[in-house]
C-alpha cells in the first residue's frame, strides 16, 4: 500500500467508476437513468435524470449487493450513510477475486470506528465520519479478477441506505496485498485479561490498523495493558510490544487532563469517543480510539498474532485484570492473494 496522495500525479490508463444506487453497475454513461426509486415522488414534476434513485430501502434480514465488478482494479473510497442507532446491527461483507468467504467481515459501525449507540464523528486520513451520519473509509482495496460489496440488516427494522463506492479500472501489480479485517467482541472478557485483536494469520502481510471499543467494567483508569504483536514465528513473548493502551494511541498519562478526559482525532490516530464525555474512571464509561499503521506499518512475511491485556490500577499501585470488561476490536491489514483467508469473528 502506498502512501496517501502519492499517486496523484500518475497519469496513466486507469479509468474511474462508481457505483451508486443511481448507477448499480457503475457501466459508462449508466448513471441517472433510473425511472423509478426512492426518489420518484420528489423528482415527479422534474422529469428524467433528476435523482430518482438516491438510495436502496434495505428490510429487515435482507442481504443488499452493493457493489459487484471484475477486475483489476483498485477501490478508492466507500461512502454510506443509513440509520445511525443500527450501525452495530448491519454486517458488511467484502469478498475478493471470487472466494467463497469475505476477508471482510464485521459490523458497520466498527469498520468505521463507530462501536457503541452514539455516533461518533472522525477526521482521519482513512476514515472519516461526518455529520450527521455519513461513513466514509479511503483504505484503498485491490483486487484482480473481481470484487463484491454487501450489506446485511440484522435489525428488527427496515433502514434506507445511502452509498457510493468509487473505484479505478487499472492493473495492479503482483505485490499487492488484499485488505483483510478481522472483529472480536469480549463480553465479559474473562480471566486471564488478554483480548485477541488478530488470530494468527500467514504472510507476507503489513498490519495497517487498529480500531478499538472498550468498557472498562471497574472503576479507576483503565489502559495500563500492553499491545503484543506476535510476528514471524513467536510464540510467548512478542517481537513488538507496547507501554499502555492510551500510549498506543498515541495519548499519555491515562487520557487525563485538569480531571477530565480530553478526545482528539488526528490523521492517524485518536481518541475520538468517551461517554459519558463529563465523567472520568467510570466502570460504565464507553470509549473509542483507532490507531492507523500508514506511515509505520508493521510487516510480517511467515505470520502475526496480535493482544490486548486489559489491565486498570489499584489504589495500592498494583495492575488489576479487568476480567469484566467489554471490549470489541478491529484489526486491518493487507495480505498476500496466496494466503487471504476469511476473518473469524
Amino acid at each position: 500500500m502506498t502512501a496517501p496522495g502519492s499517486e496523484l500525479w500518475r497519469l496513466d490508463a486507469a479509468r474511474t467508476r462508481s457505483i451508486s444506487a443511481e448507477n448499480p453497475t457503475g457501466a459508462p454513461g449508466a448513471g441517472a437513468r433510473a425511472v423509478e426509486g426512492t426518489g420518484a415522488a420528489a423528482a415527479r414534476l422534474l422529469g428524467p435524470g433528476w435523482k430518482i434513485s438516491p438510495s436502496i430501502e434495505l428490510a429487515m434480514d435482507e442481504t443488499a449487493t452493493l457493489a459487484e465488478v471484475s477486475g483489476p482494479g483498485v477501490f478508492r473510497h466507500l461512502w454510506l450513510t443509513t440509520a445511525r442507532t443500527v450501525l452495530r446491527q448491519l454486517i458488511l461483507r467484502i469478498y475478493w477475486d471470487n472466494a467463497p468467504e469475505p476477508a471482510i467481515e464485521l459490523p458497520l459501525g466498527d469498520f468505521f470506528c463507530n462501536g457503541w449507540d452514539e455516533l461518533a464523528l472522525v477526521s482521519s486520513e482513512m476514515v472519516v465520519v461526518a455529520p450527521a451520519g455519513g461513513l466514509n473509509s479511503f483504505w484503498p482495496m485491490p483486487f484482480r479478477e473481481s470484487a463484491r460489496i454487501t450489506l446485511h440488516n440484522g435489525s428488527d427494522r427496515s433502514v434506507p441506505l445511502y452509498y457510493q463506492a468509487t473505484y479505478s479500472e487499472e492493473d495492479v501489480p503482483d505485490s499487492a496485498g488484499y485488505l483483510n479485517a478481522q472483529w472480536r467482541h469480549s463480553n465479559p472478557l474473562g480471566d486471564p485479561a488478554v483480548h485477541p485483536i488478530l488470530d494468527t494469520v500467514p504472510g507476507p502481510g503489513r498490519y495497517v490498523g487498529t480500531y478499538l471499543a472498550i468498557q472498562p467494567g471497574a472503576p479507576g483508569w483503565w489502559g495500563e495493558g500492553e499491545l503484543k504483536f506476535y510476528l514471524d514465528g513467536d510464540t510467548t513473548h512478542p517481537t513488538l510490544c507496547g507501554t499502555g493502551t492510551e500510549d498506543y494511541f498515541g495519548g499519555a498519562w491515562n487520557f487525563d487532563l485538569d480531571g477530565g478526559y480530553r478526545t482528539y482525532s488526528t490523521p492517524y490516530l485518536g481518541l475520538h469517543q468517551v461517554l459519558p464525555p463529563n465523567e472520568i474512571y467510570q466502570p460504565d464509561q464507553q470509549f473509542g480510539m483507532y490507531r492507523w499503521h500508514v506511515r509505520d506499518p508493521i510487516c510480517f512475511h511467515r505470520d502475526l498474532r496480535v493482544t490486548l491485556q486489559a489491565l486498570g490500577w489499584r489504589d495500592d499501585k498494583t495492575y488489576l485484570p479487568l476480567t469484566n470488561a467489554r471490549i470489541a476490536s478491529t484489526a486491518l491489514w493487507y495480505q498476500s492473494p496466496r494466503t487471504t483467508r476469511a476473518s473469524k469473528q
